[in-house]
């Protein structure tokens, strides 16, 4: 057989198992006080690391296949299937601090002041996830008055810039719901036609609720606010000139991610949906990990400042709320109307859109 024609290959060899366990060096052992749960802490951040490596790699698959042009079936299995195994990782990342918080905050203090300056901020691998998943620079909060990037070394912030080079997952999706024909398709009556349902039901919406008299006048007011907001950033979709920063992804590439989740159960848009349901996983999944770290910080060391000099627990809570990516998925939930409402689809449509098995 193929595999005895070279030299058995030895469990620990092939996971380099001596050195990967030799490297779990507690600072406090360095200056003679062993702490017990430095341990924990250590395995804990070298895991997250090797999990945002894995993460990084999956990206690099994702990058080569959804920047091909077309992207063909297969392609699509393996973007999907990358996107299902990041969103996977990052649940774990999640329940990693579950493990993390066994210990105290009193024990933590016992070797916190060896760790000085470093910091969690310092993970390059955590900022290069971020960036080439398309979170803007611009839209990064400062750390304590200054870009992150200021708190890595000369080296890592080279490669921080090497990575902004690269395209983003975000803008490969952009570019990619661009080309995808459904709109085209359809034509500019089937377009014209849902524009004007979903006019229709919002607008009744807010013709409901001001004739609500059971609901204070302060908060009818500002339920109807949001739903004219609501309109007005639909109409932004169809006539981009009037606000273009109204949406991060283009008014076409809103349109069709629009109308692929809106025709999710045809088969032919079935994989496009799952994909961006996966987008908006990793995106959600990121969030309650950043809102999670928050808690945890906030609890270890209260209002103190962050091994890095940082403002901690309040830096990290911050990040939660405006460091998301495809916020733009997720408002499309807006403008959903019920199935009852949806203008039927041309004759044509549905049957690109289906799968037809016909026998002999």
């Amino acid at each position: 057989m193929v595999f005895m024609t070279r030299p058995p290959l030895y469990y620990g060899q092939y996971l380099k198992l001596d050195r990967l366990l030799s490297l779990q060096v507690a600072e406090s052992s360095k200056h003679g006080a062993p702490v017990h749960d430095e341990m924990l802490f250590i395995i804990v951040h070298q895991t997250y690391e090797l999990w945002f490596k894995q993460v990084l790699h999956e990206f690099d698959r994702i990058e080569q296949d959804f920047s091909a042009n077309p992207v063909d079936d297969e392609a699509m299995a393996h973007i999907v299937h990358s996107l299902a195994r990041v969103h996977e990782i990052l649940k774990l990342l999640v329940a990693q601090l579950d493990v993390l918080e066994t210990m105290t905050p009193a024990d933590f203090l016992d070797f916190r002041d060896y760790l000085f300056p470093a910091s969690g901020f310092q993970s390059l691998q955590f900022r290069l996830i971020e960036t080439r998943l398309g979170l803007p620079e611009s839209a990064r909060v400062p750390l304590d008055g200054e870009a992150v990037e200021r708190r890595l070394s000369t080296a890592d912030r080279q490669k921080l810039a090497a990575a902004r080079k690269r395209p983003t997952i975000f803008a490969l999706l952009d570019a990619w719901l661009e080309r995808t024909p459904f709109l085209d398709w359809g034509g500019e009556q089937f377009r014209t036609a849902y524009r004007a349902a979903v006019v229709r039901h919002l607008s009744a919406d807010v013709a409901s609720i001001k004739a609500d008299a059971e609901l204070p006048a302060e908060r009818r007011e500002r339920e109807a606010s949001g739903i004219d907001k609501a309109l007005e950033a639909f109409a932004r979709i169809f006539e981009p000139d009037t606000n273009p920063d109204a949406w991060r992804l283009s008014p076409r590439s809103v349109q069709a991610a629009l109308f692929i989740t809106v025709y999710r159960e045809m088969p032919a848009v079935q994989q496009p949906f799952r994909l961006l349901s996966l987008l908006m996983d990793i995106d959600e999944t990121l969030t309650f990990w950043r809102y999670r770290h928050a808690l945890m910080v906030e609890r270890m060391i209260g209002r103190k400042i962050g091994t890095g000099g940082s403002s901690g627990h309040v830096y990290l809570r911050s990040t939660a709320e405006r460091h998301r990516i495809f916020g733009d998925l997720f408002q499309l939930s807006t403008f959903l109307i019920p199935r009852s409402s949806l203008p039927e689809l041309p004759a044509d449509v549905k049957r690109r859109l289906g799968f037809v098995y016909a026998g002999p």
